[in-house]
């Protein structure tokens, strides 16, 4: 049976004992009502794992035995995604999709046709938000890996991420209903890092588009049908576990102690 994962930060050593308490500990103890003598997985979101053992329960507090560490390797290539922020029904979804999906880091774009508006406490506010999602769904997949989740970008500081991942090798791709080049097209198995661009509902601006391909991105259609913002980049991560070694990776193993 498949181990229940907690996040703690930083995780103890074989042998010794881990505690999980505050918010974690609650929803372990009192919501989850887990029991001495349970298995529990332990991550540290980067991808540290420790498989433990209960050995006391508080209302709000467990004590875990740890007895095995493991060192979980991140997928390749890296998947990053630049998501223009969606309408407020939808933003936290786009984030809970994507992350269990298996997205690696998520920026906030403010783009020019974006409904929604982030700005000063509104911003902080959101991107706080995003990463809490980005947690809760990386728990609910069972993930080693909690995503980066990014201070929030304007257009300039997007296209400035995209150059920089292109002059590193990488690969970026401009998911856009109006383009002629495939998705499929893209050499996503010769490289190690590759970074989507999601607009908003109402589409990138062509002007933005123009920035971004000058800044070597490729735009391209994902498929014969237009997709919401927020799935979008789900559909896409997809469609890359399929066509890359991003899927083949083994089930968490518990075996090396350290």
């Amino acid at each position: 049976m498949a181990a229940t994962v907690f996040y703690l930060t930083p995780l103890p050593g074989v042998g010794g004992t881990a505690v999980l308490d505050g918010k974690e500990g609650h929803h372990a103890a009192t919501v989850r009502r887990i029991r001495v003598g349970e298995r529990i997985l332990l991550s540290d979101g980067a991808g540290g794992l420790a498989d433990t053992v209960v050995t006391a329960v508080e209302r709000d507090r467990l004590e875990m035995a740890v007895t095995s560490r493991s060192e979980a390797a991140r997928p390749t290539p890296t998947i990053g995604l630049i998501q223009a922020l969606p309408k407020a029904e939808r933003s936290e979804l786009s984030v809970e999709l994507a992350t269990e999906a298996g997205i690696d880091s998520i920026v906030p774009w403010q783009s020019a046709r974006c409904v929604a508006r982030w700005e000063g406490a509104k911003a902080v506010k959101g991107v706080t938000r995003w990463r809490a999602v980005a947690a809760a769904a990386s728990k609910q997949s069972r993930r080693p890996f909690v995503p980066d989740v990014l201070d929030l970008h304007d257009t300039a500081g997007v296209v400035e991420l995209v150059r920089s991942v292109v002059d590193r090798g990488g690969l970026v791709a401009v998911l856009h209903e109006a383009a002629t080049a495939e998705f499929s097209s893209l050499p996503f198995r010769d490289v190690s890092e590759a970074l989507l661009v999601v607009g908003p509902e109402g589409g990138i601006d062509d002007k933005e588009i123009a920035r971004l391909t000058d800044a070597g991105a490729t735009a391209v259609m994902l498929g014969p049908t237009v997709l919401r913002t927020s799935t979008a980049a789900a559909v896409a991560l997809g469609a890359i576990g399929a066509i890359t070694d991003r899927w083949a990776q083994a089930p968490l193993d518990f075996g090396s102690s350290e």
